[in-house]
């Protein structure tokens, strides 16, 4: 039973309180981390391209890092979303409800997660599903190789 929307019995109660903060709290800590980022990027980068001259195996490294570093800026951008979307989800009453159950989701779960959409045990079926699913497609596509082969 999918549950799209849950009415709040009240918007100032205890629940609704803890949720919001969490998810605010999480923001603001994903945007500050963001923008902490971003500016250590530009001064790095600046910095190393007026003061440094490097060689080929350098100059790859230094590329290879800047990937790394505006990877994990990405991340964190999506992971901000994520949370943006959450806090949608919580002013609309739905937030903090199984997508696939409907049960609350437990607090010390969106606590670690605060943009998880699913109760832990909704979660492990569909991760244990998309397992399954990979290593089907895997038998699969090794019998094909080994048709192929014959």
């Amino acid at each position: 039973m999918k549950r799209t929307k849950v009415d709040r019995p009240n918007a100032t109660s205890a629940r609704y309180a803890d949720l919001k903060k969490i998810l605010e709290d999480r923001r603001r800590e994903i945007l500050s981390e963001v923008q902490d980022k971003i500016r250590d990027v530009r001064t790095e980068g600046n910095t190393q391209k007026l003061n440094e001259v490097f060689d080929a195996g350098e100059s790859s490294d230094t590329d290879i890092q800047e990937d790394i570093e505006l990877a994990l800026i990405q991340m964190k951008a999506e992971t901000l979303q994520k949370i943006n979307e959450a806090l949608r989800r919580l002013e609309d009453g739905a937030y903090g409800h199984c997508y696939e159950c409907g049960d609350d989701i437990a607090e010390q779960r969106l606590r670690a997660l605060p943009f998880a959409v699913r109760c832990k045990d909704c979660e492990q079926e569909r991760e244990q599903a998309q397992q399954r699913e990979r290593l089907s497609q895997r038998r699969g596509s090794s019998s094909l190789f080994y048709d192929m082969s014959s």
